[in-house]
Protein backbone atom coordinates (compact mmCIF):
# COMPACT_ATOMS: atom_id res chain seq x y z
CA UNK A 1 0.00 0.00 0.00
CA UNK A 2 1.28 3.28 -1.00
CA UNK A 3 0.51 6.88 0.37
CA UNK A 4 2.25 9.94 -0.33
CA UNK A 5 5.98 9.87 0.14
CA UNK A 6 5.75 6.01 2.16
CA UNK A 7 4.60 2.62 1.17
CA UNK A 8 3.83 0.15 3.70
CA UNK A 9 4.16 -3.57 3.22
CA UNK A 10 2.72 -6.35 5.43
CA UNK A 11 0.56 -5.39 8.74
CA UNK A 12 0.15 -3.63 11.56
CA UNK A 13 2.04 -2.86 13.42
CA UNK A 14 4.71 -1.05 11.51
CA UNK A 15 7.86 -1.83 13.50
CA UNK A 16 10.45 -1.45 10.58
CA UNK A 17 11.45 1.25 8.17
CA UNK A 18 13.65 0.80 5.12
CA UNK A 19 15.68 3.73 4.51
CA UNK A 20 16.68 4.66 0.85
CA UNK A 21 20.01 5.19 -0.23
CA UNK A 22 20.93 8.19 -3.47
CA UNK A 23 20.33 10.46 -2.02
CA UNK A 24 17.36 10.71 -4.44
CA UNK A 25 17.22 6.73 -4.89
CA UNK A 26 13.50 6.94 -3.79
CA UNK A 27 12.24 3.09 -4.08
CA UNK A 28 15.29 1.11 -4.52
CA UNK A 29 14.60 -0.76 -1.00
CA UNK A 30 11.06 -2.02 -2.22
CA UNK A 31 12.78 -5.69 -2.82
CA UNK A 32 14.37 -5.50 0.78
CA UNK A 33 10.90 -4.03 2.43
CA UNK A 34 8.79 -6.80 0.82
CA UNK A 35 10.80 -9.39 1.93
CA UNK A 36 10.91 -8.51 5.45
CA UNK A 37 7.38 -7.88 5.19
CA UNK A 38 6.90 -11.97 5.60
CA UNK A 39 6.14 -11.19 9.26
CA UNK A 40 6.77 -8.31 10.30
CA UNK A 41 4.96 -4.76 9.15
CA UNK A 42 7.09 -2.69 6.97
CA UNK A 43 7.43 1.51 6.35
CA UNK A 44 9.07 2.64 3.04
CA UNK A 45 9.51 6.04 3.74
CA UNK A 46 10.21 7.55 0.05
CA UNK A 47 12.96 11.12 1.12
CA UNK A 48 11.87 14.04 -0.94
CA UNK A 49 13.66 17.29 1.07
CA UNK A 50 16.84 18.70 0.04
CA UNK A 51 19.03 19.04 2.87
CA UNK A 52 20.31 16.79 5.40
CA UNK A 53 18.29 18.38 8.43
CA UNK A 54 14.78 18.47 6.22
CA UNK A 55 15.19 14.82 5.58
CA UNK A 56 15.34 13.73 9.19
CA UNK A 57 12.79 15.95 10.04
CA UNK A 58 10.70 14.82 7.15
CA UNK A 59 11.66 10.78 8.34
CA UNK A 60 10.85 12.04 12.06
CA UNK A 61 7.36 13.32 11.05
CA UNK A 62 6.54 9.96 9.43
CA UNK A 63 7.03 7.61 11.55
CA UNK A 64 5.96 9.51 14.16
CA UNK A 65 2.71 8.98 11.91
CA UNK A 66 3.19 5.59 11.06
CA UNK A 67 5.40 3.35 13.26
CA UNK A 68 4.90 2.05 16.05
CA UNK A 69 7.53 3.69 18.83
CA UNK A 70 10.84 2.61 18.89
CA UNK A 71 11.61 1.81 15.26
CA UNK A 72 13.98 -0.06 14.24
CA UNK A 73 15.37 1.64 10.75
CA UNK A 74 17.24 -0.63 8.34
CA UNK A 75 19.29 1.86 6.11
CA UNK A 76 21.27 1.34 2.69
CA UNK A 77 24.32 3.46 1.37
CA UNK A 78 23.11 6.93 2.27
CA UNK A 79 19.96 5.99 3.85
CA UNK A 80 22.40 4.07 6.40
CA UNK A 81 23.88 7.40 7.11
CA UNK A 82 20.62 9.20 7.23
CA UNK A 83 19.41 6.02 9.66
CA UNK A 84 22.64 7.17 11.72
CA UNK A 85 22.29 10.53 12.09
CA UNK A 86 18.52 9.95 12.79
CA UNK A 87 18.99 7.82 15.82
CA UNK A 88 21.88 10.24 17.18
CA UNK A 89 19.24 13.08 16.91
CA UNK A 90 16.06 11.00 18.04
CA UNK A 91 17.41 8.19 20.40
CA UNK A 92 14.28 7.77 22.43
CA UNK A 93 12.54 6.86 18.78
CA UNK A 94 14.89 4.00 17.38
CA UNK A 95 15.14 0.85 19.09
CA UNK A 96 17.47 -0.78 16.33
CA UNK A 97 19.93 0.42 13.64
CA UNK A 98 21.05 -1.92 10.68
CA UNK A 99 23.45 -0.32 8.21
CA UNK A 100 23.72 -1.97 5.25
CA UNK A 101 26.53 -1.06 2.98
CA UNK A 102 27.00 2.23 4.20
CA UNK A 103 29.86 4.61 3.64
CA UNK A 104 32.57 5.45 5.41
CA UNK A 105 32.94 7.48 8.17
CA UNK A 106 35.71 9.49 7.58
CA UNK A 107 36.97 11.49 4.98
CA UNK A 108 40.08 9.73 3.67
CA UNK A 109 37.18 6.70 2.99
CA UNK A 110 35.63 8.41 0.90
CA UNK A 111 38.82 9.08 -1.29
CA UNK A 112 39.24 5.12 -0.90
CA UNK A 113 35.68 4.39 -2.43
CA UNK A 114 36.72 6.63 -5.37
CA UNK A 115 39.70 4.98 -6.03
CA UNK A 116 38.40 1.55 -5.72
CA UNK A 117 35.67 2.69 -8.13
CA UNK A 118 38.49 4.07 -10.90
CA UNK A 119 40.23 0.95 -10.41
CA UNK A 120 37.79 -1.34 -11.76
CA UNK A 121 36.05 1.22 -14.60
CA UNK A 122 37.74 0.50 -18.35
CA UNK A 123 39.27 3.70 -19.95
CA UNK A 124 36.03 3.98 -21.89
CA UNK A 125 34.14 4.11 -18.89
CA UNK A 126 35.52 6.99 -17.40
CA UNK A 127 35.94 9.03 -20.24
CA UNK A 128 31.88 8.16 -20.69
CA UNK A 129 31.81 9.12 -16.88
CA UNK A 130 33.88 12.37 -16.43
CA UNK A 131 31.52 13.27 -19.61
CA UNK A 132 28.40 12.87 -17.72
CA UNK A 133 29.46 14.38 -14.61
CA UNK A 134 30.63 17.34 -16.60
CA UNK A 135 27.06 17.49 -18.23
CA UNK A 136 25.07 17.09 -14.53
CA UNK A 137 26.91 19.75 -13.47
CA UNK A 138 26.16 22.28 -16.55
CA UNK A 139 23.91 25.21 -15.73
CA UNK A 140 21.11 24.37 -18.16
CA UNK A 141 20.76 20.92 -18.77
CA UNK A 142 18.41 18.78 -20.50
CA UNK A 143 16.96 15.67 -19.38
CA UNK A 144 19.17 15.52 -16.10
CA UNK A 145 17.40 12.45 -14.55
CA UNK A 146 18.23 10.39 -17.52
CA UNK A 147 21.86 11.43 -17.15
CA UNK A 148 21.52 10.72 -13.66
CA UNK A 149 20.50 6.92 -14.23
CA UNK A 150 23.08 6.54 -16.75
CA UNK A 151 25.88 7.63 -14.25
CA UNK A 152 23.89 5.30 -11.89
CA UNK A 153 24.46 2.11 -13.90
CA UNK A 154 28.43 3.13 -14.54
CA UNK A 155 28.89 3.00 -11.38
CA UNK A 156 25.90 -0.11 -10.23
CA UNK A 157 28.28 -2.49 -12.64
CA UNK A 158 31.35 -1.84 -10.69
CA UNK A 159 29.74 -2.25 -7.18
CA UNK A 160 28.49 -5.29 -8.06
CA UNK A 161 30.63 -8.79 -7.72
CA UNK A 162 28.08 -11.26 -9.10
CA UNK A 163 24.58 -10.29 -9.89
CA UNK A 164 20.89 -11.46 -10.20
CA UNK A 165 19.08 -9.50 -12.86
CA UNK A 166 17.46 -6.93 -10.90
CA UNK A 167 13.54 -6.58 -10.42
CA UNK A 168 11.35 -4.49 -12.50
CA UNK A 169 10.37 -1.84 -9.24
CA UNK A 170 10.73 1.25 -10.78
CA UNK A 171 13.41 3.64 -8.84
CA UNK A 172 12.66 7.16 -8.62
CA UNK A 173 16.24 9.07 -9.44
CA UNK A 174 16.08 12.93 -7.82
CA UNK A 175 19.61 14.06 -9.21
CA UNK A 176 18.56 17.94 -7.23
CA UNK A 177 18.13 15.75 -4.66
CA UNK A 178 21.02 13.79 -4.69
CA UNK A 179 23.57 16.95 -5.24
CA UNK A 180 21.92 19.34 -2.71
CA UNK A 181 22.21 16.53 0.11
CA UNK A 182 25.51 14.75 -0.49
CA UNK A 183 26.99 18.52 -0.22
CA UNK A 184 25.72 18.67 3.25
CA UNK A 185 26.56 15.08 3.85
CA UNK A 186 29.90 15.29 2.66
CA UNK A 187 30.95 18.25 5.10
CA UNK A 188 29.47 16.36 7.68
CA UNK A 189 31.68 14.12 6.94
CA UNK A 190 34.85 15.99 6.71
CA UNK A 191 34.14 17.93 9.49
CA UNK A 192 33.97 14.97 11.74
CA UNK A 193 30.61 15.57 12.93
CA UNK A 194 29.47 13.02 11.30
CA UNK A 195 31.33 10.57 13.22
CA UNK A 196 30.33 12.30 16.75
CA UNK A 197 26.92 11.75 16.55
CA UNK A 198 27.47 8.57 17.15
CA UNK A 199 28.07 9.63 21.03
CA UNK A 200 24.86 10.19 21.24
CA UNK A 201 23.29 6.17 19.74
CA UNK A 202 21.95 4.51 22.36
CA UNK A 203 20.29 1.84 21.00
CA UNK A 204 22.20 -1.51 19.28
CA UNK A 205 24.12 -0.95 16.10
CA UNK A 206 24.66 -4.27 13.31
CA UNK A 207 26.18 -3.11 10.29
CA UNK A 208 26.06 -5.70 7.40
CA UNK A 209 29.27 -5.09 4.27
CA UNK A 210 30.03 -6.79 1.12
CA UNK A 211 33.96 -7.37 1.05
CA UNK A 212 33.67 -6.51 -2.79
CA UNK A 213 31.54 -3.25 -2.08
CA UNK A 214 34.02 0.06 -2.96
CA UNK A 215 32.60 1.89 0.28
CA UNK A 216 36.11 -0.27 2.65
CA UNK A 217 34.59 -2.30 4.92
CA UNK A 218 37.39 -0.71 7.47
CA UNK A 219 35.81 2.48 7.00
CA UNK A 220 32.17 1.41 8.84
CA UNK A 221 34.08 -1.22 10.85
CA UNK A 222 36.72 1.00 12.47
CA UNK A 223 35.41 4.17 13.11
CA UNK A 224 32.33 3.08 14.94
CA UNK A 225 34.44 0.57 17.40
CA UNK A 226 35.42 3.51 18.25
CA UNK A 227 32.13 5.69 19.35
CA UNK A 228 29.50 3.32 19.58
CA UNK A 229 28.71 1.09 22.79
CA UNK A 230 26.78 -1.60 21.21
CA UNK A 231 27.88 -2.49 17.85
CA UNK A 232 28.29 -5.57 16.15
CA UNK A 233 30.18 -6.05 11.87
CA UNK A 234 29.32 -8.74 9.80
CA UNK A 235 30.94 -9.02 6.51
CA UNK A 236 29.47 -10.68 3.34
CA UNK A 237 31.92 -12.77 1.66
CA UNK A 238 31.92 -12.56 -2.47
CA UNK A 239 29.48 -9.37 -2.07
CA UNK A 240 28.87 -6.09 -3.76
CA UNK A 241 27.16 -2.70 -2.65
CA UNK A 242 23.47 -4.16 -3.06
CA UNK A 243 23.65 -7.72 -0.91
CA UNK A 244 20.00 -8.51 -2.26
CA UNK A 245 20.92 -8.92 -5.55
CA UNK A 246 23.82 -10.72 -5.12
CA UNK A 247 24.30 -14.53 -6.04
CA UNK A 248 26.41 -15.51 -3.25
CA UNK A 249 25.58 -13.26 -0.60
CA UNK A 250 21.93 -13.03 -0.78
CA UNK A 251 20.74 -15.79 1.08
CA UNK A 252 23.55 -15.21 3.83
CA UNK A 253 22.24 -11.05 3.90
CA UNK A 254 18.04 -12.02 4.94
CA UNK A 255 19.63 -14.65 7.05
CA UNK A 256 21.40 -11.90 8.97
CA UNK A 257 18.17 -9.49 8.66
CA UNK A 258 15.84 -11.75 9.91
CA UNK A 259 18.22 -12.71 13.05
CA UNK A 260 18.49 -9.49 13.57
CA UNK A 261 14.60 -8.28 13.25
CA UNK A 262 13.72 -11.46 15.98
Amino acid sequence: MRTKNLRKYGNRPFSIAVIHGGPGAAGEMAPVARKLAIGHGVLEPLQTASSVGEQIEELRKTLVKSARLPVTLVGFSWGAWLSFIFAATYPGLVKKLILVSSGGYEAKYGRKTLAARMSRLSAKQKVKIKSLVKVLGGREVKDKEVIFAKLGALFTRVDTYDPLPEGRDKVLLDPDIFQSVWKDAEELRRSGKLLELGKHISCPVVAIHGDYDPHPAEGVQKPLLRVLKKFRFVLLPNCGHKPWIEKEAKDRFFAVLKEELC
